[in-house]
């Protein structure tokens, strides 16, 4: 029995069909319009994840090399990961994603009047 192997996905909350290479030729497992994903590979175990849960965009991490990572959480069982950002990805939430921080603070901005 042969498998049928395509070089595309289905984005798992918005439905795009999605192409496995992005523009720059890496690999991609996440859709460049919503920049959510599938948790197929567990990360903690090393293999194949039964899981199969939607990955969630939560937040963007800049390495040394300033190359952008997406960090992703399993909405299932709370595995994190992480995953570089594509050209193509929508610039719009990658920003939403790294401003976040400034936006809503942990603490009360007000603080710093009194300083």
């Amino acid at each position: 029995m042969s498998t049928l192997r395509t070089n595309t996905f289905t984005c798992v909350r918005c439905g795009l069909t999605v192409t496995l290479s992005g523009p720059d030729g890496a690999r991609r497992n996440h859709c460049p319009s919503c920049l959510h994903s599938q948790h197929v590979t567990d990360h903690v175990e090393g293999g194949p994840s039964d899981c199969l849960s939607r990955m969630t965009p939560i937040a963007i991490a800049v390495l040394r090399t300033s190359d952008w990572m997406v960090i992703h959480r399993c909405t299932r069982c709370d595995e994190l990961t992480s995953n570089p950002v594509s050209p193509d990805d929508n610039h719009l939430i990658l920003m939403r994603m790294a401003v976040r921080p400034l936006a809503q603070p942990p603490f009360p901005l007000e603080v710093f009047g009194e300083v």
